[in-house]
C-alpha cells in the first residue's frame, strides 16, 4: 500500500469501474460490485486490492497471491488462486496503469501565487495557475491555464508555456516555447546555451547560439536534463516523448513524436531521430546523424553512423544488434578458451 503520507486513494471502484477504465473484461464469476480501495504489488496485495500481472516470471507470486482482482493476459488467466477477481485484457501492464491513475491522479494545481514568488507585472498568467515561493516568472512570459511552477523554479523572459503543464522545483526555462500537459521535472535546464565554438589557436570563439526549444504537447522530461537551445535551427521535442533523468539533449536535435529516451544518453547536436526511436540507458549519439522511425539502440552503445528505420543496433561502435550480440558471445568464448589454456599450462 502507498504511504498514505505522500499519496491519497481515490477509491473505492467497483470491479465493474475498475474493467471500464483497464478496457478489460471481467472473468467469469467475478462480482461486477465489489469494491476494491487500492492498488497493491501480487506479494502484499490483500482481498481489498486489485494487483497486475504482465510477466511470467512471476506466475507463482500470482498463484499465491492473496489479492481480491488482478488484472491478467487471457493466457495465464487459468492459474489464477482461487477467489480471486480478474479483470481480463491483452494488455494488463497498461490496463494497471489506468487503473493506478484513477487511484491516485495528479493533484490538481492549487491556484495562486505565493507571496514569496517574483512575477513580472508583464507576465500573464492562465486562470487556475499555481506559482510557489522563490519562483521567479520574467518579463513577457505566458503561461498558460491549470499550470504548476514549483517553488525555485526559473521562467525567463518571454518563454511561452501551454495549459496543463508542470515545472518542477528549481528547473529553468529560457529560449523556449512549451506546450501542454508538458511535465518538466526538478532540476531540469530548457534552452540554455548550446555547446558550440570556432576552433583558433588563439583561443576557442563562442558562437552565438540564436534558436530556441520547442517542446511539443504531452512531454515529459526528467530530472536534471538538460536540452539546449538552437544555434540556428530550433531544437525539436516532439510530442509524446518520454525523456529520463540525466539526459542530455544538444542544440539542433529535432525528435520525432514518441520518442524514449533513458537516463544518461547523449544525443549530440544536429542529429535527428525519427518518430518512436528508442535510446536505451548511457546511449551516446554522435553529431548530424539521422536515426530512422522507430530505431532502436542498445544500453550504452556508440552510434557514429545514420540508423535506418526500425534497425536495433549496440556495441561501440554500434553494429546491427545480431552482430553485436555474436560479438559478445565470440569473445566470451575466446577468453574462455585462453583461461583454459593458461591453467593447463
Amino acid at each position: 500500500m502507498p504511504d498514505p503520507r505522500f499519496f491519497t486513494a481515490a477509491g473505492p471502484f467497483t470491479l465493474e469501474r475498475l474493467a471500464g477504465i483497464a478496457g478489460a473484461e471481467l472473468a467469469t464469476g467475478a462480482d461486477p460490485a465489489a469494491e476494491f480501495a487500492d492498488v497493491a504489488p501480487l506479494d502484499t496485495a490483500g482481498p481489498g486490492d486489485v494487483s497486475f500481472l504482465d510477466n511470467k516470471k512471476y506466475v507463482g507470486t500470482f498463484e499465491a497471491s492473496r489479492a481480491g482482482a488482478c488484472i491478467v493476459h487471457p493466457d495465464l488467466a487459468s492459474r489464477a488462486p482461487p477467489g480471486m477477481a480478474l479483470l481480463v485484457t491483452p494488455k494488463p501492464y497498461l490496463g494497471y496503469a489506468l487503473v493506478a491513475q484513477a487511484f491516485y491522479p495528479v493533484p490538481a494545481p492549487k491556484p495562486g501565487i505565493s507571496p514569496r514568488a517574483v512575477v513580472d507585472p508583464t507576465a500573464e498568467i492562465g486562470e487556475g495557475t499555481e506559482i510557489g515561493p522563490g519562483a521567479v516568472i520574467g518579463a513577457g512570459v505566458r503561461i498558460g491555464a491549470r499550470c504548476r511552477i514549483a517553488p525555485n523554479a526559473v521562467v525567463g523572459d518571454r518563454v511561452e508555456v501551454g495549459d496543463d503543464t508542470t515545472i518542477g522545483a528549481c528547473a529553468s526555462l529560457s529560449h523556449c516555447l512549451v506546450g501542454s500537459r508538458v511535465t518538466i521535472y526538478p532540476g531540469a535546464r530548457i534552452g540554455t546555451d548550446g555547446f558550440g565554438f570556432a576552433m583558433d589557436p588563439a583561443g576557442y570563439v563562442r558562437v552565438p547560439q540564436l534558436g530556441r526549444v520547442i517542446v511539443e504537447d504531452d512531454v515529459e522530461i526528467g530530472t536534471n536534463s538538460t536540452i539546449d537551445r538552437g544555434a540556428g535551427p530550433d531544437t525539436v521535442i516532439g510530442r509524446g516523448s518520454m525523456i529520463d533523468n540525466l539526459v542530455q539533449i544538444g542544440h539542433n536535435v529535432a525528435m520525432g513524436p514518441g520518442c524514449v529516451i533513458v537516463a544518461q544518453s547523449g544525443i549530440s547536436g544536429s542529429t535527428q531521430l525519427g518518430h518512436h526511436v528508442v535510446l536505451a540507458a548511457q546511449a551516446g549519439l554522435a553529431g548530424h546523424l539521422k536515426i530512422g522511425a522507430g530505431a532502436r539502440i542498445a544500453a550504452k552503445a556508440g552510434v557514429m553512423r545514420d540508423i535506418p528505420p526500425g534497425a536495433e543496433v549496440g556495441g561501440v561502435p554500434s553494429v546491427p544488434m545480431k552482430q553485436w550480440l555474436r560479438q559478445v558471445a565470440v569473445l566470451a568464448n575466446l577468453t574462455r578458451g585462453k583461461s583454459t589454456r593458461l591453467k593447463e599450462e
